[in-house]
């Protein structure tokens, strides 16, 4: 697969005022015709070296005046001639020297993440370091910029390569067997223990694909529990401000509130639920199926219990949860300093902290807690960013390899090679060495223009 042979342009900048606004162009023709826009520029212009020029309408009369940059093909973004010109944030500025540029019947607009795609296929950069890009761009937390750019400089990349080049390795060997008995004589051996152990490497890869997401979207967490236990004055202590109605009546928060934190750099989405109840009102009680649905879709529910719960009660509360994992907590401990802590005999050892929402007591303890339930141990940016299309393709891979290793003991060569040939083949679509047009159609429409 390559890329077609016509210049693309497009705005690399967001189509709002700002300070400096970037047109980029890319292809055969993208000197010719940024020179076109800024004549002052010499023929042969020294790449990588930033001009200031004049920008110019047809007529030649001045519209801007800003840099002018170069990229000679092949040390450029896409592989390709780019030139890039940057002039002041105008929007309409930007759109006449858009549409300047346009007026080439050489050149078209370029498609969501065709800089990228084009990158990709002249070979500057591999499949997982081209989805980086736009991780990279979506990233809302610290922990996502971090490991999207660990992305982008390949950590995953070398990961995937580690796998994929003893696996195509194998294959090599096992073809070479089966077309080349006399000469390649020995070769398979050892082939079943190669195989499970690429096998492992695969899982392993796989297994990482819930932290990818944590990082990639954010955590969700939601506090829930009976009415009165001090839900919402937790909540705008967690938040840090006062975004949920705290009152002494029970049943003060009748929908779910949302708010977003950062926690040690991971993006966390909290979620103060409406208290549950016997016999509420009609509109408390649509605040309480509302919390149920919501607690069937986070990734971790806090149960707040008022001091003194009965050990029957909390195991009943911790049931509303369902599949969903839940760490308890004792509410108001600042209530009844001395109240007995029945929630430690609720859930395992070590017990959650005691919170006060209204002091403060035990919260740092609690952030702490949520994220070690959420994340265990390590650093979320040291993550590598395996997606949802990542632990597919690695499924495959895993599956055909269990099979390839049941055909190492009891079935053919022929049968061993061919599954081996199916995990390879699973696995490009990971690294971009087997990929449809079909699906970086797919993974490139999420990109922004320009990018």
């Amino acid at each position: 697969m390559t890329s077609d042979s016509a210049t693309i342009v497009a705005l690399a900048t967001a189509p709002a005022a700002g300070a400096v606004g970037i047109l980029r162009l890319s292809g055969p023709a993208a000197l010719e015709v940024g020179r076109r826009l800024a004549p002052g520029v010499p023929a042969s212009p020294t790449p990588r070296h930033a001009y200031l020029a004049s920008f110019v309408d047809a007529a030649g009369a001045v519209l801007d005046e800003g840099l002018f940059l170069y990229f000679q093909a092949p040390r450029s973004f896409t592989g390709e001639d780019v030139v890039e010109l940057q002039a002041h944030g105008s929007p309409r500025l930007l759109r006449l020297l858009l549409a300047r540029a346009l007026e080439d019947e050489r050149v078209r607009p370029a498609l969501p993440g065709e800089f990228t795609r084009r990158a990709f296929l002249n070979g500057r950069i591999d499949l997982t370091r081209a989805e980086a890009v736009a991780d990279l761009v979506a990233a809302d937390s610290e922990a996502a910029v971090r490991a999207a750019a660990a992305g982008l400089s390949g950590a995953l990349a070398e990961r995937i390569r580690a796998l994929e080049t003893p696996l195509r390795e194998l294959h090599a060997d096992l073809e070479g067997v089966l077309n080349f008995p006399d000469e390649a004589e020995g070769a398979d051996a050892e082939a079943g223990p190669r195989v499970t152990a690429l096998r492992s490497a695969a899982e392993a890869l796989r297994a990482e694909v819930g932290r990818g997401r944590l990082v990639r979207q954010g955590a969700r967490v939601a506090l829930y529990g009976p009415v009165n236990a001090g839900k919402s004055t937790l909540f705008n202590r967690l938040v840090g401000e006062a975004r949920a109605l705290v009152d002494d009546e029970p049943g003060t928060t009748r929908d779910a509130l949302e708010a977003r934190v950062e926690w040690d750099g991971l993006g966390v989405t909290l979620y103060d639920t409406a208290g549950l109840r016997e016999a509420p009102g009609r509109v408390e009680a649509l605040g309480i199926a509302r919390t149920r649905e919501l607690l069937a879709a986070v990734d971790l529910a806090v149960l707040v219990l008022p001091p003194e719960t009965s050990l029957e009660d909390a195991a009943s509360w911790t049931r509303e949860a369902g599949a969903t994992p839940v760490l308890a907590v004792t509410g108001k401990c600042d209530a009844i300093p001395g109240a007995r802590d029945t929630v430690s005999a609720v859930l395992p050892s070590p017990a959650p902290p005691r919170v006060s929402g209204l002091t403060g007591e035990g919260v740092e303890a609690l952030r702490t807690t949520v994220l070690t339930r959420l994340w265990g141990g390590g650093t979320p940016s040291a993550v590598a960013l395996v997606s949802e299309r990542h632990a597919d393709a690695l499924r495959r891979t895993a599956e055909a390899l269990g099979r390839a290793e049941a055909a190492s003991r009891v079935s053919t060569l022929e049968v061993l090679s061919g599954e081996v040939g199916l995990a390879l083949e699973a696995l490009g679509e990971v690294s971009g060495t087997s990929v449809s047009e079909a699906l970086l159609d797919t993974l490139f429409q999420r990109f922004c223009i320009g990018k």
